[in-house]
């Protein structure tokens, strides 16, 4: 690993974040999952009633704005209490967000062929054992496949998916992780991925299954390696093509 990734800047090194302990941790994804689950068990249904926008639509601009804008106050907040917030080397030392290195990429790249391999084999499963009623998607996400005249739902999507996967590294990896690493030390990830499944506990136990590999692959790699960027990279390389896939009926 680079050694630079080590040194730490001084405007930084002053304000060292504090702990993040169970109770913290827990109230954090324990709220985040209550609003999610209010935004997809009351708040889309409700406007599917009155509205003809699709579903998926709706989970674009519900989530984008009821949860992710909420999400980005707390990041906020979060920095500012600990005194970093506009400090000179934020976003490289106190998120680790540093330039990706060769071995990086292939902890990236291997993370993605395990989540994807373990997810594939719980959705084999998951369909033997629930034959035609098994569903690998909430109801909210479901959507009528792309034919000419739709496809600017991807224009839609883009941004959301941009805010989605940014707005949920930065805060989960980038802010979270580096101070439960101070409370539970090596054991960190595993208190991050588990908060991180039970945050998707809307999307139904189903998907939750399935995420499960990414919850706690993707967190351990993180703290691995050090660097944010992986769980961007990650991230993204996995709900991407999926949704891709969707999209245009392949799932």
């Amino acid at each position: 690993m680079d050694a630079k990734r080590f040194e730490t800047n001084a405007a930084i090194r002053d304000c060292s974040p504090p702990p993040l302990g169970l109770i913290g941790s827990s109230l954090l994804f324990a709220g985040a999952g209550l609003l999610l689950f209010g935004i997809t068990h009351w708040l889309i249904p409700s406007l599917n009633t009155s509205t003809t926008l699709e579903p998926v639509l709706l989970w674009f601009l519900c989530a984008g704005f009821g949860l992710f804008g909420p999400l980005l106050v707390v990041i906020l907040v979060f920095l500012r209490y600990e005194g970093t917030l506009g400090r000179t080397g934020l976003w490289r030392e106190r998120l680790r967000f540093h330039p990706m290195s060769r071995a990086d990429w292939l902890w990236s790249l291997s993370s993605l062929f395990a989540i994807a391999t373990l997810a594939a084999i719980c959705v084999t499963v998951l369909r033997q054992l629930f034959g035609d009623s098994f569903r690998s998607q909430p109801e909210f996400m479901r959507m009528k496949p792309l034919a000419a005249g739709r496809y600017w739902i991807l224009a839609a999507w883009l941004p959301f998916f941009v805010v989605n996967i940014m707005g949920e590294e930065v805060l989960w990896r980038g802010v979270v992780l580096p101070r439960q690493e101070i409370a539970f030390g090596r054991w960190a990830w595993l208190v991050n991925g588990t908060g991180w499944l039970l945050f998707h506990l809307p999307f139904g136990l189903t998907t939750m299954l399935i995420l499960a590999p990414t919850t706690y692959i993707l967190p351990y790699v993180v703290q691995r390696r050090r660097n944010s960027w992986l769980g961007v990279v990650v991230h993204a390389g996995l709900n991407g093509p999926g949704f891709i896939a969707i999209a245009f009926g392949a799932t």
